[in-house]
């Protein structure tokens, strides 16, 4: 039998059926010290919009692009905020063309639970970088996917081509 160490995953399988800590993550990582930012997997703070890494994600590079404002309505978004949150999806796109070359990418956004938004009372528009062939026999059959790189690595490459 194989093994497959994915040690990071172990505070995401903790917190399955417990209560999350009070309070917005993405509004946390906000408002926290820049200091922080490592550590909240914050890529980059603008005006409006700010970048942070997914801590559970789907694969390596994961960005969420959220307006800095806490809301879940999409219709109650700002021109300005519009505008920021775009132009940082484009901007994620070109550094994780950068640091990781994909071949193609996932963006999109779940509103509402129903609609499958895990966290449905914040904005949040999900970067998915994709390659050729990443969906293989590990997610098909056993229902498990394979992140080769560790989130501090992964926060580290980006904000390294991000600067």
């Amino acid at each position: 039998m194989e093994l497959l160490w994915a040690p990071w995953r172990l505070s995401y399988v903790s917190k399955v059926g417990k209560e999350e800590p009070r309070g917005c993550f993405i509004c946390r990582a906000a408002a926290e010290h820049p200091d922080r930012d490592e550590e909240n997997l914050l890529l980059y703070k603008g005006e409006k919009a700010l970048v942070i890494l997914n801590r559970f994600p789907y694969n390596t590079g994961h960005l969420m692009v959220c307006p800095v404002r806490h809301t879940g309505d999409f219709t109650s978004l700002l021109p300005e905020e519009l505008l920021e949150v775009n132009r940082l999806i484009q901007k994620s796109i070109e550094v994780l063309k950068r640091a990781y070359n994909p071949d193609g990418f996932n963006v999109g956004l779940n509103l509402g639970r129903a609609a499958g938004g895990s966290v449905d009372t914040h904005i949040h528009f999900h970067v998915v970088p994709r390659w050729n062939g990443d969906t293989n026999f590990m997610p098909v059959t056993a229902g498990v996917k394979v992140i080769p790189q560790a989130l501090d690595e992964t926060y580290r490459r980006l904000k390294e081509c991000w600067e």
